[in-house]
């Protein structure tokens, strides 16, 4: 009601009648806008308010007068939006009196800018007149998100101090405390901040009251603040949800987080403050749905090298092996991908992953994943395992190679490149190499050389490259209809992808004349002689070695 409006509410209405005024001074003409009837804003006062930056005067032309109507138009929806809070049963707190206290500073700003406007020299130049309407637009823009908040929320319309159980109060108290985390100054929100930290670690229950009312996407958000202290308080907040036992809590905790640790800062945050046990715990006794969230926060959080030493202070491995056997399907995935992580360039630790069953675990994974589709981390896994000739072996002696013949020609296109990456690596001996050469590997493998994907054809190069170290695969190479041709277009410079597998490919058979004429025929020459002007590693060694038939190489012209 009108007669309840606060003393702080009838002054604002005055400083907004004496903006309008100075402004409405400093401007040629006035338009029409709506009028608002609230007491201590006059409905003249707040028409010249909202119209003074429509027109701008002669002082304040072009941009100027566009970015005065926008502030126009933001002071026009205050007297609404005051009036709101006026009525509101706890329009005398701590946060509307701040939010008062920064609208009246505001306005304070917006009356001694339009004095300023008032001279038609604009004494502090146009530059700097724009950099303060600017000011005053954010500010504006700011208060009004603010009173809107209030409004959305209710925050104001309930008081922890009228209710009468003690859950009804933690419940009124967070939606107070995650209001007051959007609004207000930034030692406000800090308060608030450590007040919503006390409320979590007071009790399991609180924790679950908390989350219940929405706070995890707040706390998310506010991993992205500025300021380091409020972010690492976040984190702190969300480590303790983690660790509460409401299976409900962690879910949600996990499902923001999971979206959130792609970044690189906030995946910092995170796995250097607690969270890695935190989620760890929720990956060996949460509910099905949490422990998938949470290896997929896992799963993130390695794919960054400088939080592995948190893994392995945890004692990550034996968890994510245990959950990749035994979750549900996306929780073992998420399990396997956070894995494939951590062994990416660790030779120890792939080495700790096979210790711990790893490669067992990771057949077991393979044969029960419900389509191709699926693998495609899997097969990452085991390229990356397979990078350590210790662990190699022990994947060759668990019948990996038939199971990595099935996916070459796979319709998944990742899945392809993987499994031609894991094939390099296990390329490790003239054993190996013959064994993947018999299972006829390699007419696969030309196939992807004719793919469309780039990386594909370079992983099948590369996977190439390693079989045809063995005489046999040399042979059943030169005896593919497009092996020669397809290998001779990766050397084109047009092909952005490493020549040197390439160049390793034809090298392997530049000894016989028969695949030297193929190899010419299929335009080597061209390309070489551009490989060489860019430097390219064995491009030269390459086109020396075809150079030495004269009479073939004279059928073709030589590129200056």
């Amino acid at each position: 009601m009108l007669h309840q409006i606060k003393r702080p509410l009838f002054a604002i209405g005055s400083m907004l009648s004496f903006v309008a005024k100075n402004f409405t001074a400093s401007c040629s003409s006035l338009s029409g806008n709506p009028s608002y009837e609230i007491t201590g804003m006059p409905s003249s006062s707040t028409m010249g308010a909202a119209s003074l930056f429509s027109n701008g005067g002669d002082s304040l032309r072009g941009s100027l007068q566009g970015k005065m109507a926008v502030i126009g138009a933001k002071l026009a929806r205050l007297p609404t939006q005051l009036t709101q809070l006026a009525e509101s049963p706890n329009s005398e707190s701590q946060l509307a009196s701040e939010l008062v206290e920064a609208v009246s500073q505001t306005l304070s700003d917006a009356l001694s800018l339009a004095r300023k406007c008032r001279n038609p020299n604009l004494v502090d130049g146009k530059l700097r007149t724009q950099s303060d309407i600017d000011a005053v637009t954010a500010k504006l823009h700011q208060h009004i998100s603010d009173l809107d908040l209030l409004a959305r929320t209710g925050a104001l319309e309930e008081s922890s101090g009228s209710v009468s159980s003690r859950r009804e109060w933690v419940r009124v108290e967070a939606r107070n405390l995650m209001t007051r985390l959007q609004i207000g100054s930034a030692e406000s929100r800090n308060s608030a901040m450590e007040s919503l930290l006390r409320l979590l670690n007071e009790d399991d229950k609180n924790v679950l009251i908390v989350v219940a009312q929405g706070v995890v996407p707040i706390l998310t958000r506010l991993l992205d603040s500025a300021c380091p202290e409020m972010k690492a308080k976040a984190v702190s907040a969300i480590s303790r949800v983690l660790e509460s036992r409401s299976g409900f809590a962690k879910e949600k905790a996990c499902i923001a987080l999971q979206a959130l640790s792609f970044s690189k800062e906030n995946a910092r945050a995170i796995g250097c403050r607690g969270g890695i046990g935190a989620l760890l715990e929720i990956c060996e006794a949460g509910t099905p749905c949490s422990q998938a969230y949470a290896a997929g926060v896992l799963r993130n959080l390695a794919g960054f090298n400088e939080i592995h030493p948190n893994f392995i202070e945890e004692n990550a491995v034996p968890v994510l092996i245990g959950l990749a056997g035994s979750g549900t399907f996306v929780a073992q995935e998420n399990a396997i991908g956070c894995l494939c992580n951590l062994v990416s360039e660790d030779q120890s630790m792939r080495l700790l992953v096979a210790r711990e069953g790893g490669v067992e675990c990771l057949k077991t994974f393979w044969d029960s994943a419900p389509s191709v589709y699926s693998l495609e981390v899997a097969v990452g896994l085991l390229k990356n395992l397979a990078s350590c000739r210790t662990v190699a072996e022990a994947i060759v002696s668990e019948d990996f190679i038939g199971k990595l013949k099935g996916v070459l020609s796979c319709g998944a296109v990742g899945v392809r490149i993987a499994a031609a990456g894991a094939v390099h690596e296990l390329g490790f001996s003239s054993r190996t190499r013959k064994e993947m050469g018999e299972a006829g590997f390699i007419p696969h493998l030309v196939m992807m050389l004719e793919a469309k994907a780039v990386e594909e054809k370079e992983m099948a190069a590369k996977a190439l490259s390693s079989l045809m170290l063995y005489s046999g695969n040399r042979r059943i190479f030169t005896k593919q209809e497009k092996g020669i041709e397809c290998a001779v277009q990766l050397l084109d410079p047009l092909q952005n992808l490493d020549k040197k597998y390439a160049i390793s490919v034809l090298a392997s058979i530049g000894n016989s004349k028969k695949c030297r004429k193929q190899i010419i025929a299929a335009g080597a020459c061209a390309y070489l002689q551009k490989l060489i002007e860019m430097e390219i590693d064995g491009a030269k060694k390459l086109y020396e070695s075809l150079d030495g038939n004269s009479n073939i190489w004279g059928l073709f012209g030589r590129t200056k």
